[in-house]
């Protein structure tokens, strides 16, 4: 396995291999991840993995200083997983007019309005810069290639992956989306770099989050199509259990939009911060699909 750490040696490196499956990571790796990358290898024939936490992607009260980096680990990881290479760049590198302060970027990529909503409604510009940032990486990835090519992104992140997939189509990339299904504990807990964030107490009830989207999902299942109603009664149960709720939604898995009485492919979405006195609060995101039959 390569670690490559610039632009120009990861084209020159990948400019001679047939198909490429590429996984996008800000690292700090998991079980989630490394799944990604066993899908990657069913598709291509070289499998580049990127570890880069994305400064542009951040607002300036999140976890940018914090978030969890482990390299070294995540590397004997993708070794095992039979990982091709490691690309893994300094903020430099992707945002060469960074002088060490700011990053330069005054060209980004503007997602529709869809990012806006859900996690783009207290996350302003998170889309924004995880589009950018995602193009910069598939014009470095891909840019002496022929295809086919692939790209994976995991479901938990389902707004995100949608965003992903209508930037890949608007702007004619040729790049094959692929959707890695959720990877969760025993306790239905998904998968995230950010449950490292959890306290052993957090942990326990760390999965009533999953709870409170399947018990709409029961409901919607077995008839209850009152969606308002249905995420009111969600967001009020999790408040109660302490947590600090930014959404319940139930959307069209096809459009991301709101429900409809006639959408049979649905996406229950969720969104809270799991409060600690001490350590803070931890931002957690799930899903639920579901498919209605008359």
């Amino acid at each position: 396995m390569q670690i490559i750490q610039t632009v120009s040696e990861l084209r020159k490196t990948l400019k001679s291999q047939a198909s490429i499956g590429f996984v996008p990571t800000m690292g700090n790796l998991h079980a989630g991840h490394i799944c990604l990358v066993e899908l990657a290898k069913q598709h291509a024939q070289c499998v580049v993995v990127s570890i880069f936490v994305n400064p542009l992607q951040f607002g300036p009260n999140e976890d940018l200083a914090n978030y969890p980096r482990t390299l070294e680990a995540d590397c004997e990881k993708l070794k095992a997983a039979g990982c091709d290479i490691v690309f893994t760049p300094s903020v430099a590198e992707i945002y060469p007019a960074f002088d060490g302060k700011t990053l330069g970027q005054t060209m980004t990529i503007q997602p529709p309005p869809i990012a806006n909503v859900l996690c783009g409604a207290t996350r302003l510009s998170h889309f924004a810069g995880v589009a950018t940032v995602v193009m910069k990486l598939f014009n470095i990835v891909f840019y002496n290639t022929v295809q086919p090519n692939v790209a994976v992104f995991g479901k938990k992140d389902f707004q995100q992956l949608f965003i992903i997939k209508e930037m890949v189509k608007q702007f004619n990339l040729p790049i094959e989306i692929i959707a890695g299904e959720t990877v969760r504990e025993t306790s239905n807990l998904a998968l995230s770099s950010r449950n490292s964030y959890l306290t052993d107490v957090q942990r326990t009830s760390a999965n009533q989050l999953n709870s409170a989207l399947q018990s709409i999902v029961n409901q919607v299942k077995n008839g209850n199509k009152d969606f308002v109603q249905l995420e009111q009664q969600a967001a009020t149960q999790l408040s109660k259990q302490g947590w600090e709720v930014d959404y319940i939604s139930i959307r069209s898995s096809t459009t991301l939009q709101p429900a409809s009485q006639r959408d049979k492919d649905l996406i229950v979405l969720g969104a809270a911060k799991i409060i600690n006195k001490t350590s803070g609060k931890t931002r957690l995101i799930d899903n639920i699909e579901l498919c209605i039959t008359d």
